[in-house]
């Protein structure tokens, strides 16, 4: 068996959650020892498709031609796509129409969660569909004291300094503007949001929160390296993922493993997985948010790291290649 992992335009997405993705995949392969490539000129038993571009569904219809198998990984969906940037909800339908016909091109569809799996089943979608998480790298993500001090002394905050860190892109769905809203009510505490996106494709309101960001206690860093990102979430007191749609989040599981405290938006996607005051808080609105954020830092919610870190542990990469080769035996008729 041999696995080609092919997304479209990494260039120019691996720094989102999809480049984050075939990495997991890599590794996941790796460590249960799947022969694979990246390389569209080798041979192989089974592509297994990332993204829902026209050079993707040329491929998919090559490989259908030459008797190949397809694993189609939808992580996308056209609730997602919403509130993303200029035009999306108005393209919204079309690309629903779009993926509905990319996925379909695939023997198996494998999506991160069970919440984006009823989505992809409402869509009508008639292949086997299979939630598997897109898993984290616990070594990577292990908390780590230094790097979490060498965070604070490159963002210049003091030992006493409670830091609120944020991850995503500059779009209304990861929920930015909220926030930033955060911050301005909470002027005791420092936050600091990491990711960016082109701010031409992004809304009016988008453009102007950012670039008219004077709050003294607000930080806009930008993309920075994974090794920031593993201090940051070592070093801060609270990750707030203020997110509005998800297919699975992969920075509430990069959290999680740093055991790192987490507080979620209250929505689906995060069914049943993650649990509000077991593993998580979750909060449904910027109001809830203020409230739980000021009751975690201050101590009157209790710690649930520990139970946090049990639900990133299960989506280790060993594990999760386990499930992604229980999908290519199935596709190839071993299984």
């Amino acid at each position: 068996m041999k696995v080609l992992l092919y997304t479209e335009g990494i260039k120019h997405i691996g720094k989102s959650g999809l480049g984050k993705a075939l990495m997991h995949q890599i590794k996941a392969l790796e460590e249960n020892n799947v022969d694979y490539t990246l390389d569209i000129k080798d041979d192989y038993d089974i592509v297994h498709i990332n993204f829902y571009g026209l050079k993707s569904f040329r491929l998919a219809k090559k490989a259908k031609k030459n008797g190949k198998k397809i694993v189609y990984h939808a992580h996308s969906t056209e609730e997602d796509f919403r509130n993303s940037f200029i035009f999306s909800n108005t393209l919204a339908p079309l690309f629903k129409k779009w993926i509905i016909k990319c996925y379909s091109m695939g023997d198996y569809i494998i999506t991160p969660t069970p919440y984006s799996k009823k989505i992809l089943e409402s869509y009508g979608i008639k292949k086997p569909i299979v939630a598997i998480s897109n898993g984290i790298e616990l070594n990577f993500f292990e908390k780590n004291i230094p790097a979490g001090k060498n965070f604070r002394e490159i963002y210049g905050y003091k030992n006493s300094d409670k830091v609120i860190v944020g991850i995503g892109l500059y779009i209304e769905r990861k929920g930015i503007l909220d926030f930033i809203e955060l911050a301005r009510r909470m002027p005791e505490y420092k936050f600091i949001w990491f990711g960016s996106s082109p701010l031409t494709l992004s809304p009016q309101k988008i453009k102007k929160a950012i670039k008219k960001n004077n709050l003294p206690n607000l930080k806009l860093p930008g993309y920075v390296e994974p090794s920031i990102i593993k201090g940051a979430l070592s070093g801060a007191d609270l990750y707030i993922f203020p997110t509005l749609e998800e297919t699975e989040g992969i920075p509430a599981l990069e959290a999680l493993a740093s055991r790192q405290r987490l507080l979620v938006r209250d929505i689906p996607v995060f069914d049943p997985w993650l649990k509000d005051g077991k593993n998580c808080y979750k909060a449904r609105n910027i109001d809830e948010f203020e409230i739980k954020t000021k009751q975690i830092l201050s101590g009157k919610l209790p710690s649930l790291e520990e139970e946090g870190y049990k639900v990133a542990e299960k989506r280790n990469m060993k594990t999760i290649g386990k499930e992604l080769l229980k999908v290519y035996k199935k596709v190839l008729g071993e299984e």
